[in-house]
């Protein structure tokens, strides 16, 4: 026997699958056919007998309350719920209107409605209009878009910052609904001399200085203004006319599409409508290849510098990228010792350690987005705690039926509003010792 919130469930997907129909009869602009009729039919037929079920379960409740006997499961507002329990097929005067404010029980159900919004004669769910955002009506669809709703957009969002994605290691920042940028603040920092730590404070012991010397941090910011990450999906309108397919098939292509172009600004994006990769910002450190060393090669010599060129303080927190054709030399490189030699790149768990091998202790992630082989940025050691993220905290939708019109395929347009760039404006030149500059990010430079 089935719950009270289980039969509410059943019936709030009948009426998702009624509607489903029937924005599929509104995209390709024709009557309901005998066939859909018929299923119409029986939807209402079953959200009645589930209705009946639902008010005789209230009456029990009721009846067992009044003499303080327990109930497995008490009744609870529904928001399809008109308040007595009743379900009504669309269009019947006494079923309850979605409100503003009102969520969406699922990704598909919010799809369908910002589907038939955007159809000819469709109507506009009020669930769909959000707050406007000052200076801009992001709740309108024209102005940009309907915003997928906070509950649904999480979904999304964790995957987008999934243990694959390098956003998920970045800092992170979520910019409110009344602004489109954000500035933080930047300590200009370029070496590690006294009088130029901090950009530029300076600490002194009691007998250094009769008096003390002032000083002051020399700052800047980092501007981040979103922009804008959108993703095309096409969908036919078979698969329109079932929110759950629906919801399922967008939730696998949306987030790796933008995962794909995030991993693929943070490394490689030139701060030009997209976020500034590492391989183009200012603090990035270039290893200089080893004398002789031959084309599309990486040698041991290579591992120990670019490690020895990373800032000390951020080694706990780095990970090396690679282009995944770097792999063999990894496996193949050796330390020479008298006539012969050992190899280097030994993980802890051999071959089989997981889910990433190890150099020097810190993660291997093979990223497509990663340069060719013998190229800068082939292989990468990267501290992305020192990258500076901020998106608006979720994604928008918006659908066209014209776009493929002929093809009866309805197209779904999602946009992430997100900037970046590296905290570090420039390299860092330690106090004593080498005179190689240290950085968050270093790549091995050009082998050819």
């Amino acid at each position: 026997m089935l719950t009270i919130t289980q039969m509410r469930e059943k019936a709030a997907a009948l009426l998702d699958e009624d509607a489903g129909i029937r924005a599929a009869a509104v995209n390709q602009k024709r009557q309901l056919t005998g066939q859909e009729q018929d299923r119409i039919t029986q939807i209402y037929n079953e959200v009645e007998e589930l209705e009946a079920s639902i008010k005789l379960e209230e009456k029990g409740e009721a009846i067992r309350a009044r003499f303080n006997q327990s109930v497995d499961e008490p009744a609870r507002p529904d928001p399809t719920d008109d308040g007595n329990g009743s379900y009504r097929a669309p269009g019947a005067a006494n079923r309850p209107k979605p409100r503003k404010g009102d969520g969406f029980r699922t990704l598909g159900e919010f799809l369908t409605k910002v589907a038939i919004a955007q159809s000819p004669g469709g109507l506009t769910d009020p669930r769909l209009i959000q707050a406007a955002a000052t200076g801009m009506s992001e709740g309108v669809f024209s102005d940009g878009g309907f915003a997928v709703g906070t509950d649904i957009a999480g979904t999304i969002m964790d995957k987008i910052f999934g243990a694959e994605n390098l956003a998920s290691r970045c800092t992170r920042f979520t910019i409110s609904n009344t602004s489109n940028s954000i500035k933080v603040p930047r300590i200009v920092e370029s070496s590690r001399a006294d009088g130029s730590r901090w950009g530029g404070v300076r600490g002194y012991w009691k007998d250094e200085a009769a008096a003390m010397t002032a000083s002051k941090p020399k700052g800047g910011d980092c501007q981040l203004s979103l922009e804008n990450l959108t993703v095309l999906i096409y969908t036919t309108d078979q698969l329109l006319a079932d929110s759950a397919a629906l919801e399922s098939y967008i939730r696998q292509l949306a987030p790796k599409e933008i995962i794909f172009k995030m991993n693929d600004a943070l490394i490689n994006g030139d701060g030009s409508g997209k976020p500034l990769g590492i391989l183009q910002a200012g603090c990035l450190v270039s290893q200089a290849k080893e004398t002789g060393q031959t084309a599309e090669t990486i040698k041991y010599e290579n591992i120990v510098k670019m490690w020895s060129r990373m800032f000390s303080d951020s080694r706990p927190n780095a990970v090396w990228l690679i282009n995944q054709d770097v792999e063999p030399q990894l496996y193949t490189m050796s330390l020479a010792v008298g006539t012969g030699g050992s190899a280097v790149y030994l993980p802890p768990g051999g071959a089989s350690d997981q889910p990433y091998a190890r150099l020097f202790g810190r993660p291997v992630i093979p990223m497509e987005q990663c340069p060719t082989l013998g190229t800068v940025g082939d292989i990468i050691l990267a501290d992305f705690s020192q990258y500076l993220l901020a998106d608006k905290g979720g994604v928008e939708s918006a659908s066209s039926i014209h776009v493929q019109f002929l093809y009866n395929e309805t197209v779904f347009r999602f946009v992430y509003r997100v900037d970046g760039q590296p905290w570090w404006g420039a390299p860092l030149t330690p106090k004593s010792g080498s005179s190689n500059t240290l950085s968050p990010f270093v790549a091995l430079a050009t082998r050819s």
